[in-house]
């Protein structure tokens, strides 16, 4: 069971958890009367909402690469890679470890 203390009594805070509970019920009730073709245009609205410019640049030892992103954005998965589509339209796939991410 989900319980929210309070530090100052430790008792279980009733109103933090039945806003909690009335905030899933509100997003669930709007999400099943969605249809799907529905979802999924507001899921690339919010995608479209976090599309930005970006700077990434790679750096090991001597070798420094670096690609402007503009109205896009980087992704990454478990595999320790960040994904990207540059500003002339390229696939790039560059190792987490070295590569740093400014926003322009």
């Amino acid at each position: 069971m989900l319980y929210f203390s309070n530090p100052i009594t430790s008792k279980p805070n009733l109103k933090s958890v039945m806003k909690l509970l009335i905030k899933l019920f509100l997003v669930l009730a709007l999400l099943s009367g969605c249809t799907q073709d529905q979802q999924n245009k507001l899921s690339r609205k919010v995608v479209e909402f976090l599309d930005g410019d970006y700077l990434v640049t790679y750096a090991n030892g001597s070798t420094t690469k670096t690609w402007t992103i503009k109205n896009g954005k980087v992704t990454t998965a478990d595999k320790g890679y960040y994904y990207f589509w540059d500003e002339k339209k390229h696939y790039v796939q560059t190792p987490i470890e070295n590569t740093f991410i400014e926003e322009m």
